[in-house]
């Protein structure tokens, strides 16, 4: 057997822990333990039901499911079967979405739970390469095509008494540069590409993930990510299992508001000893600690602001924590710690010792925050393309603010606009190389060309290496803002400022396209602004509240100019010189957000271009517009 597949990477964590507990998932109202033995005799009659359906090398078989022990297992007997695995997220809601990818991907089988099959079987008329549905919950009647993961697992064990030895050369065949896994991006755009990751890509970063992080066996953490997406494969599922550590699922509701209302109820069961998170899953954890903490009251809130500052000041960036003249601080961190910090910990488990983040840029604010209480965000950057990890924190060396230091085995160069390397601190693009990066896109030679060249794989994110030698990503490429003059910069910093530091804003967007100034699309907080406008006595729908509320978001933005109380954080040129108020949200249903939460620029763009093209008009750039007074009355009768 090849020792650099997926599947050797199992094998021999299974002989190496066999009677340790791999996954854990919740039923009948407990968590319930699955052992890597007990998890790969699942595999083999999961791997021996594929054979039995004549799959052949390289076969393309589709998951659409949460996250669950025979998600694990599926993917795995996939891998066995020499297949290759397309994961596809539970967040895609339209026939299109889906259908591009099987389609595209030319998938043979669709693994599927119930609550996701209704999507599959609307689409059985258009699936022209799909053979076989395997159900992961029994749905009675079956229809066409149909069975469950059960009755696979009987076609398995009947394969595997008679055909032992062929499910084993089979196994044995599969080679580290095959492809495991077809990732689909997220989409930005109709046609979203297949990152094609081979066996090799993964174990090549899980190694270096292990480098990077201590993973004893005792481990356990619970996956709260989507297990399709890259960073939760890899930094999850297979780092976890390359180091005999478990897994757990969160306990799957009834609906998708359900099941996020049951992470803490698991967290708190599983008691993780660290968490994956994004930038959106670590404000909502902010927002929810510090909504408990205003619960106790007055004093405790005061007291836990104070802590706060302290614990700031003595953790500095990090890689200094403690040293110099913080040092003094000392005895009060260590008492906020004993009396606050760690009653937030126990709602977490409290064996929690840290994150690890991925994702988008993470807010410093927010880096702070969570260090200040003793579970460190550990900032990490990657892509689908590099499997994903490029860089990370760590808990013996972390810089806050910045995406780490690059993992060991991976080179990294960053070059300007003409392919030359720059200075240390200069900015320019992110370029890696290494056994991590991609084999390519899925049936799109171009896109493999323009993205892979002479074997560096081009991000598309701009960044710099400071003189500590850590990573610092300021942006995608393709979201800069551009002035008249040609000057570009990054608009993520600003935009994550505006939405982490002001409870009247949610979402925002900056613009700039060569045009005399920035300009902004402005998500308000809807509770947030209408509690403000009754507390001054007056209401979204009458014209002087409008004013207030509208004056109220141009000085939160102002706060962020030079004299303003958060002036000089960033240069006055890109900060909003224009807003456009929109009352409906950037969302996943709408478009406007990816599936990992991320704004889509351009579907925002095109959906509101013509209020974009008004704030560059004398009418349009007065905050007062009517368009805007317009958006703040619609507040008052959502809420109604």
């Amino acid at each position: 057997m090849d020792t650099t597949t997926v599947i050797a990477l199992f094998e021999k964590s299974v002989h190496r822990f066999p009677d340790r507990i791999l996954l854990w998932e919740k039923n009948h109202g407990f968590y319930e333990g699955l052992t890597y033995a007990q998890t790969r005799l699942r595999v083999d009659e999961f791997a021996g039901g594929l054979l039995a359906l004549r799959v052949g090398i390289g076969d393309r078989i589709a998951t659409i499911a949460e996250g669950r022990n025979d998600w694990v297992v599926a993917e795995l007997g996939i891998l066995s079967a020499g297949a290759i695995h397309v994961p596809l997220s539970v967040k895609l809601s339209t026939g299109a979405e889906l259908a591009f990818r099987l389609t595209h991907s030319e998938s043979t089988i669709v693994v599927v739970s119930g609550s996701q099959a209704s999507k599959i079987r609307g689409l059985r008329g258009m699936l022209t390469h799909v053979r076989h549905i395997i159900l992961l919950d029994p749905l009675e009647p079956l229809q066409e095509g149909e069975m469950t993961m059960e009755q696979l697992c009987v076609l398995g064990r009947s394969f595997l008494e008679t055909r032992r030895e062929e499910y084993e050369a089979r196994k044995n065949s599969v080679r580290g540069d095959q492809p495991a896994n077809i990732c689909y991006t997220s989409g930005t755009t109709a046609d979203p590409k297949g990152v094609v990751l081979t066996h090799r890509n993964y174990t090549a970063n899980v190694e270096q993930a292990s480098a990077m992080f201590d993973i004893p066996e005792s481990y356990c953490s619970l996956l709260i990510l989507p297990w399709d997406h890259c960073f939760a494969h890899t930094a999850g599922i297979y780092t976890l299992m390359r180091n005999g550590a478990s897994m757990a699922s969160v306990q799957t509701g009834k609906t998708p508001m359900e099941t996020l209302k049951n992470i803490p109820l698991n967290i708190r069961e599983i008691r993780p000893s660290f968490l994956l998170s994004v930038p959106a899953l670590a404000k909502n954890f902010r927002k929810s600690i510090e909504s408990g903490i205003a619960a106790r009251g007055k004093v405790v809130e005061t007291l836990f602001r104070f802590g706060l500052r302290v614990a700031y000041a003595f953790n500095g960036d990090g890689l200094h924590r403690g040293a110099g003249w913080r040092i003094l601080y000392r005895p009060l961190v260590r008492l906020f710690n004993a009396v606050l910090f760690s009653k937030v910990r126990e709602n977490f488990g409290g064996c929690l010792g840290f994150f690890v983040g991925g994702g988008a840029l993470l807010d410093i604010e927010l880096q702070h925050f969570f260090y200040a209480l003793g579970m460190p965000m550990l900032q990490g950057y990657g892509l689908t393309e590099s499997s994903p990890v490029i860089s990370a924190n760590t808990l013996w060396k972390h810089k806050l603010g910045s995406s780490g230091l690059v993992v060991p085995n991976l080179e990294l160069r960053i070059e300007n606009e003409s392919g030359q390397l720059v200075p240390t601190g200069s900015e320019g693009e992110i370029v890696v190389r290494g056994e991590n990066v991609m084999a390519g896109y899925w049936k799109n030679e171009r896109a493999t060309c323009e993205t892979i060249r002479d074997g560096w794989l081009h991000t598309g994110d701009l960044g710099y290496i400071d003189d500590d030698g850590f990573l610092f990503v300021l942006g995608r490429t393709k979201s800069l803002l551009i002035a008249h003059d040609g000057e570009k910069y990054s608009p993520e910093g600003i935009e994550e400022a505006l939405s982490n530091e002001s409870k009247y804003i949610d979402q925002v967007m900056l613009y700039n396209n060569q045009s005399p100034y920035t300009v902004c699309l402005l998500v308000p907080n809807k509770d947030a602004i209408l509690a403000w406008l009754r507390g001054h006595g007056h209401s979204a729908e009458d014209e002087e509240g409008q004013r207030l509320a509208l004056g109220l978001l141009r000085s939160e933005i102002d706060a962020y100019r030079e004299g303003g109380s958060r002036g000089a954080l960033f240069p006055d040129r890109w900060l909003p010189s224009a807003i456009a108020v929109v009352a409906e949200g950037f969302t996943e249903q709408n478009g406007l957000l990816n599936s990992t939460l991320k704004i889509v620029r351009a579907r925002i763009v095109e959906r509101h271009q013509a209020r974009i093209a008004a704030l560059f008009t004398v009418e349009g750039k007065d905050v007062m517009n009517a368009e805007n007074r317009r958006a703040i009355a619609s507040l008052a009768r959502d809420s109604v």
